[in-house]
């Protein structure tokens, strides 16, 4: 311990005092003895004159740096900057002692045992009487607890900011898998990670080898062979087919040209591993190391350093981890590097929790959404073989439509067929299987092909559904069924004296007269009597019931319902079933529905037949499809089940031709995709442009035929060709399932074809749009002076 008098405290009187107070003899000694005591701890300075040496320390100094008074006192500031572990810290102290002001700083120093700890120090100039500034006192405040509780919640600030930045990473990119029918899901996903959580990521999925993917393409199902890695090299733009050297009869490669052909190379690969599941992964890919030329850890390189080399920080290596399926491995996750601002990432141990559980998730979302696409190609593939058809038949006008009430599928229990059993039987069958779900499909199609066999070889509506409950019986079709089917016969016309039972003569009397008048007016003015052959022959129906509701006729703006040869639902007829006949007429129209056109929830059955018997009586249409038209805008504008429909017209040669048609300017058929589709498309459409009143019909049907040729060609599934009268000539629209677009060319070399779209952009405007799972084409037909401009301003 010092002396008082080295404490310079000999001005002290000088201080200030409370007013009233009084300083006990021996001052300076108690000022010193309380200095020395005190708990802070404090040490004096010399003048800069004198070089500032340390001239005392109190005790709680040498308790907290550790050193004894003797070792510090007459020794030089520099003492005090060699325990600072921040010598940066010393030049601030010697800033505030050259100006002469106070100090204070927290930094951290070490004790004399070489412990750190973190003390607040403060030094402040003591000014003599003269105002030279002759020492200056220093304390120092072990703040080390203050210090490490206050980065312990820093710490945990930071932690909880991190786990809050890897649960946005991880929300961000679940976002963004549960939307992988977006062609570029995978490349945003990249996207976020490289801006928040590494310095590079790519993802690789092992379809036939690894292919690098920017998303999920969900039409081209995975092969599943695998370890092909060898056939696709990068090139800097993209992924290219590529050699792969010899191969065996499997395509499995079996090494250059100079090892002996059929020696298949078993790779060691620690990547193939990873894709084989042979390990968890994650694994460290070397991308300056050398691979088997074969390998997947060479391609995998070699196309990483490919899409890299423009990064300013290029990878020496990446981690990947393994994309898991549930059955298999589907890819892999590449990743390399940090972010530019490692303060917004995650610590190493977070950073790879969110990659494994991007890499789990991706692989649970890629699994799923290939597994629904493989279950949609399936059903939709047994679904098309289960559509109506309708067969292209001569001598009648004949339109059909068909909509499933079920989002999910296509097909529900209701179906249709137009059959040409003979040149001149066409058999129709229209029927309801209750239900709209898969089950219901099934029953549907095979309750189908057992009437469409018996109606070939029987013919006769009745007997044909005796069989029919026969079979069913014997096969335990879950489903209960109704149906009509109907036989149509074209045969020389009944004698002058034969009705019709089935008709009301009273019914029909205006019509008739009406109709005989404008024949026989027509028929004055024709050169001699009709000719024999087909000309004289005359159409009649025969057709049998098993529980459904019944056909409608309608004869020159009378309805009758065909309601005779009823009998029970499909497979619980006992005994004989009833064949009902009626002879047709020209201009008659036949109407074969099921529940579905009118059934609703709050109105009955009956009711809903009377709106279908007036929305018939009020037709205007001269043509199947626009009767059709009509009928469905009128009554399934919401329908609630499964909708069936089938018109059949007998042409009136005599009175369409002079007839004006009233009905909506719209029309649509469904179409296999079969060549017969294309001459239906040519018929229907020459029937729309009469009925329409419409000119250049043959410019509309060769459009008509290219655009359905080409669907036909190049597309898959059923096509949907649609007509509308725009006022500014006609649209046609075809769609079909195939996404890809329709190319205009110059022709194939060395074989016909490929001048398809060349004629329909002659003869109109045309274009293309995505429509569901496929497209639709679409053309304008121009009108004549609009061609004639075009064709006028090419030639100048």
């Amino acid at each position: 311990m010092v002396g008082s008098s080295s404490l310079g405290l000999g001005s002290w009187a000088h201080g200030p005092r409370a007013a009233g107070a009084s300083l006990p003899a021996g001052g300076p000694e108690l000022f010193a003895r309380a200095a020395q005591r005190s708990g802070v701890a404090s040490f004096l300075l010399g003048s800069r004159s004198q070089g500032m040496p340390m001239i005392w320390v109190n005790d709680a100094f040498c308790r907290l740096t550790g050193f004894t008074a003797d070792e510090v006192l007459s020794r030089s500031p520099r003492f005090l900057a060699e325990l600072l572990a921040d010598p940066a810290e010393a030049d601030l102290f010697r800033a505030a002692v050259e100006e002469g002001r106070d100090v204070a700083r927290t930094v951290r120093s070490d004790r004399h045992d070489g412990a750190s700890l973190w003390t607040q120090v403060s030094l402040s100039p003591v000014d003599e009487a003269d105002g030279e500034v002759a020492h200056w006192i220093g304390m120092m405040i072990d703040v080390s607890e203050h210090i490490d509780r206050s980065a312990a919640q820093l710490a945990s600030l930071e932690l909880e900011r991190r786990e809050r930045v890897s649960l946005a990473i991880i929300t961000e990119t679940s976002d963004l898998l549960n939307d992988l029918d977006y062609p570029l899901a995978l490349r945003e996903i990249c996207d976020v990670l490289e801006g928040a959580l590494v310095g590079w990521a790519g993802f690789y999925m092992n379809d036939d080898g690894l292919r690098y993917a920017e998303g999920i393409d969900t039409t081209t199902p995975p092969s599943g062979r695998g370890q092909r890695h060898g056939r696709y090299i990068a090139d800097g733009a993209g992924v290219v087919e590529g050699a792969m050297g010899l191969t065996d009869a499997l395509g499995d490669a079996t090494g250059p040209a100079g090892l002996v052909p059929g020696t298949v190379i078993d790779l060691q690969d620690t990547v193939q591993d990873l894709l084989d599941g042979r390990i968890d992964g994650p694994v460290r890919l070397d991308l300056t190391a050398d691979y088997p030329q074969w390998s997947a850890s060479s391609w995998l390189s070699r196309d990483v350093r490919q899409r890299t080399s423009s990064n300013a920080d290029a990878p020496s290596a990446v981690l990947l981890h393994a994309i898991a399926g549930r059955r298999r491995v589907l890819g892999l996750l590449a990743t390399s590097g940090l972010p530019a601002s490692a303060t917004t990432a995650p610590d190493a141990s977070g950073t790879g929790a969110v990659l494994r559980a991007l890499a789990r998730r991706a692989g649970l979302a890629i699994d799923n959404v290939r597994l629904y696409a493989r279950e949609h190609r399936l059903a939709e593939t047994l679904q098309r073989a289960m559509l109506p058809e309708q067969a292209d038949v001569t001598g009648l006008d004949v339109w059909t439509y068909y909509a499933p009430n079920s989002e999910h599928a296509q097909v529900g229990g209701d179906w249709y067929d137009v059959l040409q059993i003979s040149p001149d039987v066409v058999g129709l069958v229209i029927g309801d299987v209750v239900g709209h779900d898969v089950e219901a499909a099934a029953a549907m199609g095979q309750l189908r092909s057992v009437v469409r066999s018996y109606a070939y070889e029987l013919t006769t509506p009745g007997p044909v559904l005796e069989r029919v409950d026969q079979l069913v019986v014997g096969m335990r079709i879950p489903r209960s069924a109704s149906l009509v089917y109907a036989a149509l016969t074209h045969r020389p016309p009944a004698r002058p004296d034969a009705r019709s039972p089935e008709l009301d003569p009273e019914a029909f009397e205006e019509s008739t007269t009406v109709l005989e008048a404008t024949r026989a007016a027509t028929t004055a003015t024709t050169d001699g009597a009709a000719d024999e052959g087909d000309d004289a022959k005359t159409w009649a129906i025969e057709y049998s019931r098993a529980g459904h509701l019944p056909p409608l006729l309608l004869r020159g703006g009378a309805v009758t319902q065909l309601n005779e040869a009823g009998g029970s639902l499909v497979g619980f007829g006992t005994g004989t079933r009833a064949t009902g006949r009626v002879e047709l007429e020209p201009g008659d129209v036949l109407l074969f529905y099921t529940d579905g056109l009118i059934e609703r929830r709050d109105r009955a059955l009956r009711v809903g037949l009377d709106a279908l018997v007036e929305a018939t009586r009020s037709i205007t249409a001269i043509d199947s499809a626009g009767i059709g038209e009509e009928l469905l805008s009128r009554l399934a504008d919401a329908p609630e089940d499964d909708v069936a429909l089938v018109v059949v017209r007998i042409p009136d040669p005599v009175s369409d031709p002079v007839t004006s048609a009233l009905s909506p300017r719209s029309r649509r058929w469904l179409l296999p995709s079969e060549p017969a589709s294309i001459g239906r498309a040519r018929h229907a459409v020459l029937r729309t442009c009469q009925a329409w009143d419409l000119g250049d019909s043959a410019n509309a049907e060769l459009v008509v035929s290219e655009l359905v040729a080409n669907g036909v060609l190049h597309g898959w599934g059923h096509l949907a060709l649609r007509l509308f009268d725009t006022g500014d000539g006609l649209r046609v629209e075809v769609e079909d399932s195939n996404p890809a677009p329709p190319v205009s060319t110059d022709g194939h070399a060395h074989r016909m074809g490929g001048f398809g779209m060349q004629i329909v952009e002659r003869l109109a405007d045309w274009g293309w749009r995505p429509a569901g799972s496929g497209k639709l084409v679409w053309a304008r037909l121009r009108p004549l002076g609009e061609r004639q401009d075009r064709s006028a301003s090419a030639r100048d």
